[in-house]
């Protein structure tokens, strides 16, 4: 699915990455706060889905080469994260939803989960 179409599906706030939401196809989704666990991942085509809103989050995804990121429970991104995403051409998007629903609605619409 491409990320594009995920926005629209979640009603997701795109708050950086905003050239590669039409060319980043989404396969698999992994929900962590422990980011320990993300750093394990080893599968291309990966949507990381958080509620951890700070640079550790957008460090560690690059570090996995996560490129796309939804910051769950209406946490806001800072302007050094939304910074660092760009840099890092991350899609980075805000969602006032739990990580359990978000997981949850991707699902349903075909996302495999990591595990």
């Amino acid at each position: 699915m491409k990320v594009s179409d995920i926005i629209r599906l979640l009603d997701l706030t795109l708050v950086a990455g905003r050239n590669f939401t039409d060319n980043q196809y989404i396969e698999f989704a992994f929900a962590s706060d422990l980011m320990s666990d993300v750093l394990t991942l080893e599968k291309s085509g990966i949507l990381l889905i958080t509620g951890l809103s700070n640079l550790q989050a957008i460090r560690t995804a690059e570090m996995s080469d996560i490129n796309v990121i939804i910051i769950a429970r209406n946490k806001k991104c800072s302007k050094e994260m939304i910074w660092l995403a760009e840099e890092n051409e991350t899609v980075l998007m805000e969602s006032e939803h739990s990580v359990y629903r978000i997981s949850g609605e991707l699902y349903k619409h075909g996302i495999k989960p990591v595990y």
